[in-house]
């Protein structure tokens, strides 16, 4: 989908949440393998999903996840069966999305989708809306103008239909007060801790029970088996950085594509806008259009007080406070009314009264940049980095079946492949099988060929195994170190220290629950309590969770209140003595309430957009073609 409309912070907590909602939504059961459309791997209130916008829709979203998870993913984590599913689901919900607006009338205008685009920021340069980013923004997407807006004006249109439903959710005043009351409540606590260190001395595991743990948790004293190897990269990124277009080549390429390189002409207006909304009533039209004819007026008799009277009069606020200016801009990017007018002015002529859906413009040409070419030296870069990413994925293309065979065909070296391609032979450290390594040996795939019996046993290439797309790996084995037990005496006092710390943690939380149950009873205590501090479900510094959980869970009917929690390092108890409800006129609690408020809002409006979804598919059935769903 357009990445432009995910920097609209509240659409993209919508489309989050219709990616991700929940799996059992989809009532599987009821739908896998129902007959359907052969051809696709869905339907939806009867409309197929082919298997090809499928196959689109899960490699965008690989690549959306790709760089978020490093680069050197595993492939598992991003073609599996819920990554696969996941992807099928938000393109069911976005087809139930179509069919409601479609049912519903809804349609996005023109001039819409122009104020949008042209409020883009990423589009804009010096603050007005830049044709030239625009442009190469639509480039750098593959599409055509025409795609490119046919998508934006898509999901414009889905947003629309979801905001009817996540903006009428009312999570309620009553629940919504007594949550903040629960996250904003503070308690004053003081901590006891009674620490593991205080009770080592008091026991010494006999040696008895050190050998039994030995033979109990084998596993956990097994060192792993290891492998240290020598392996070749083949990446179509390296190719593409070597590669050197001539200038021969770039002229060439300019000549044969001119016509990507033209700027289309470009007008600079300014205008004062009278608002007279599509939609109002005639009264009100009729006093905007007199306002307007009188302003008209007034330049008509001094022209050179245009931007005067736009600072006075315009009710544009992007424009107005400066004088009017709209900078430049070209076809398609204004309301259809307005942009005939600017493209028939002449240099500093003004227009008369122009009715949009807006109001009443009073425009006035201020430049005119004409069409042009941009020439070679401008754009030579570009066609440089075009020509090197051309050369680079065809070499790619023609050598990565080759690489193949040769580490394939000739298994007992590297280096013919590496001579043949200019590659280095390179060495691994260590990998241990089982645990994670550094790229590119995070790849299971790759993993699993370096420890198989014929690679490590008579030191065979692996085969070429693609660890990234359009990035081959080939191996070898030269050091090996089998799995061996690591023997009892070597880990004997490692053992005696952990089952003594075991049983020292034992005896602290003894210990402290027998002073807690003293101090409930109202006994005096020898415990030496820290200085009391306050704390909330929201903000516990230094906590540890299971202290927290009990601190609140805590009756504070009656004061102070005692309770205790196993904690990391030994056993902690709290003395409860004040109490602080939230209060709702504290200014200093006043900006935390708002932010849970807003999260509170977005958790209701997602599961009421969750519901209707849920509605949306009785209304509009939907099928599940497993097959086709599966098909590599």
């Amino acid at each position: 989908m357009f990445d432009l409309v995910r920097n609209n912070k509240k659409f993209i907590q919508i489309v989050l949440a219709v990616i991700v909602l929940p799996f059992a939504l989809w009532g599987v059961e009821s739908y896998v393998n129902a007959p359907g459309d052969a051809g696709a791997v869905a339907t939806v209130g009867g409309t197929p999903i082919p298997l090809g916008e499928f196959q689109e829709a899960l490699r965008e979203q690989q690549e959306r996840l790709r760089p978020q998870l490093g680069g050197n993913v595993n492939p598992e984590l991003l073609d599996n069966p819920e990554m696969r599913r996941g992807v099928l689901q938000n393109l069911v919900n976005q087809r139930l999305l179509a069919l409601h607006a479609a049912k519903s009338g809804m349609v996005v205008g023109d001039e819409q989708l122009a104020s949008f685009i042209t409020a883009v920021p990423a589009l804009q340069e010096n603050g007005k809306f830049s044709r030239e980013r625009y442009e190469a923004l639509v480039a750098a997407q593959g599409m055509s103008i025409e795609m490119f807006e046919a998508r934006v004006r898509q999901d414009l249109l889905m947003q629309q239909a979801m905001m009817a439903a996540s903006d009428a959710a009312v999570g309620g005043n009553l629940p919504l007060s007594r949550w903040l009351q629960a996250q904003l409540e503070e308690r004053e606590i003081s901590e006891a801790l009674l620490r593991v260190e205080q009770y080592l001395g008091e026991s010494k595991p006999d040696a008895t029970a050190v050998k039994r743990y030995y033979d109990e948790n084998r596993a956990r004293f097994e060192k792993p088996e290891q492998v240290r190897v020598a392996y070749l990269v083949l990446s179509q990124d390296k190719l593409i950085e070597n590669a050197k277009p001539s200038d021969e080549a770039i002229k060439s390429w300019y000549q044969a594509n001119e016509a990507r390189y033209k700027q289309p002409e470009q007008r600079q207006a300014s205008h004062i806008l009278v608002r007279a909304d599509k939609g109002a009533p005639e009264a009100e039209v009729q006093a905007a259009r007199d306002k307007a004819e009188q302003i008209l007026a007034q330049l008509k008799a001094k022209p050179a007080d245009f931007a005067q009277l736009a600072k006075q009069h315009s009710q544009d606020p992007g424009s107005a406070e400066k004088g009017g200016d709209l900078g430049f801009f070209g076809r398609g990017m204004m309301v259809k009314p307005f942009e005939d007018a600017v493209f028939s002015l002449q240099e500093n002529q003004l227009s008369d009264l122009v009715h949009s859906d807006f109001g009443f413009h009073i425009i006035k040409l201020t430049g005119v940049r004409a069409e042009r070419a941009r020439p070679l030296d401008e754009v030579r870069g570009e066609i440089a980095a075009e020509l090197k990413r051309q050369a680079g994925a065809k070499q790619y293309a023609e050598a990565a079946e080759s690489f193949s065979n040769i580490v394939y065909e000739q298994p007992d070296s590297l280096a013919p492949a590496a001579e043949k391609f200019g590659l280095s032979v390179q060495e691994s450290d260590w990998i241990v099988k089982g645990s994670e390594a550094a790229a590119p040996f995070a790849n299971p795939k790759l993993v699993q060929a370096i420890f198989a019996e014929d690679a490590v046993a008579n030191k065979r290439n692996t085969e070429a195994v693609e660890v990234n797309p359009n990035t081959l790996v080939a191996a070898r084995v030269v050091e090996h170190r089998p799995a061996a037990l690591e023997p009892f005496d070597t880990v004997a006092g490692t053992i005696e220290k952990l089952l003594a710390r075991e049983a020292a943690a034992r005896r602290a939380a003894e210990a402290g629950q027998a002073e807690l149950a003293k101090l409930r009873q109202g006994e005096k205590s020898s415990l030496s309590w820290g200085q009391a501090r306050a704390v909330s479900r929201l903000h516990a510094p230094a906590l540890a969770p299971e202290a927290r959980d009990a601190i609140f869970a805590a009756s504070v009917q009656a004061l102070p209140a005692y309770v205790g929690a196993k904690v990391p390092g030994g056993y902690a108890l709290y003395r409860i003595a004040k109490v602080k409800p939230f209060d709702e006129g504290d200014a200093t609690a006043a900006p935390r309430a708002q932010a849970l408020r807003q999260q509170y809002n977005q958790v209701t409006a997602q599961e009421e957009l969750v519901g209707w979804l849920a509605a949306l598919r009785q209304r509009y059935p939907v099928t599940i073609n497993n097959a086709a769903l599966e098909r590599k």
